[in-house]
């Protein structure tokens, strides 16, 4: 009897190799991650569930087209439209894959959409007020400025890459169909806002729900159990021995720890806090936040699965450089 696709997936077999390896060599520290890595996939399961839903009721309903066009017209004016939507949007680095992944095989051209999906994870409402409840209103709107930025930085420098031939297939093999002229943009048909009465649009919803929550779940699993390890045996004194200076060096070096080592956009704050209160640049906080916000290992993880190689080392990229500039600014500001 042939097993179920998900039982013979190699992606979740190596997740349970490492597990298991993990708690032969050490049995606390293995229990300690299984625990973390569900923990942290249940609370990040409501936003995920939810981009899910939007992504198969757009897919099941033909609205797709609609938010096919709200990304048509102009390329330049798509970009600066999407990283204003980005940087106001409500989704994290990891919860916004699957919108991103609907709008590439809709059609939408990969430059509005890096815009987007990089400036996306960096801010929200909520996020704002956090932020400013605990770096100030200060660091929290100019985080909002550099989360816009980094997405107009990543939009305009992937359209000047294509436009030299580049990127011309952005999502890896069976994941969406990654062309500029995808069926939905090319033949568009009546939208039906209750599927559900549709015996085929429900099986249209339900199969595009499950393969997204199955291609996403498992690499977010692979992802939250690294995270476990790097928390494990990487201390907290090495970061704060790494980014606690207050020179260009301490800016780039926050910079390349903030991919890996960013927690998440809630538990990096008071983090960041309590550096800046031990005498830390606030340019090398923002570097940190802006850095990891975009590029941590689980949004890393999660880019990798679904993107090409040269679209992932452009997103990398286009954080990293984002980061970079938008830190040094801050700290220029912040010491004059």
């Amino acid at each position: 009897m042939k097993l179920p696709a998900f039982l013979r997936d190699r992606v979740l077999w190596t997740l349970v190799a490492g597990l298991a390896a993990l708690t032969v060599w050490d049995q606390q520290q293995g229990l300690e991650s299984l625990r973390f890595t569900l923990a942290n996939l249940a609370g990040i399961a409501p936003y995920l569930l939810s981009s899910i839903a939007l992504a198969a009721y757009a897919k099941a309903s033909g609205a797709d087209n609609l938010i096919a066009r709200a990304f048509t017209g102009r390329e330049t004016t798509m970009i600066l439209f999407a990283a204003l939507m980005g940087g106001l949007s409500p989704f994290c680095s990891c919860g916004v894959i699957p919108l991103i992944a609907a709008l590439l095989s809709m059609g939408v051209p990969l430059a509005p959409v890096m815009a987007f999906w990089l400036a996306s994870p960096l801010m929200d409402p909520s996020m704002f007020f956090l932020t400013a409840g605990t770096l100030g209103l200060e660091f929290a709107v100019f985080k909002t400025f550099a989360a816009v930025s980094v997405g107009l930085l990543g939009g305009f420098g992937t359209f000047v890459l294509m436009r030299g031939g580049a990127f011309s297939e952005p999502l890896r093999e069976g994941v969406g169909d990654g062309g500029c002229g995808a069926s939905s943009v090319r033949n568009p048909k009546e939208v039906v806002w209750r599927f559900w009465k549709t015996q085929e649009r429900r099986e249209r919803f339900g199969k595009n729900a499950l393969d997204n929550t199955l291609f996403l779940g498992k690499w977010l699993l692979i992802a939250f159990f690294l995270e476990s390890l790097m928390l494990a045996y990487v201390p907290a004194e090495t970061i704060t021995t790494l980014i606690g200076g207050d020179d260009w060096l301490t800016l780039l070096t926050a910079t390349i720890v903030g991919v890996p080592a960013y927690l998440n956009g809630y538990a990096a704050l008071p983090l960041i806090g309590g550096l800046i209160e031990q005498g830390m640049a606030p340019g090398a906080g923002m570097a940190f936040l802006l850095a990891g916000g975009v590029s941590s290992i689980p949004a890393a993880i999660a880019v990798w699965a679904l993107a090409r190689p040269p679209v992932f080392a452009a997103y990398l990229l286009f954080a990293f450089a984002g980061a970079f500039s938008l830190g040094t600014l801050y700290s220029l500001l912040a010491w004059s």
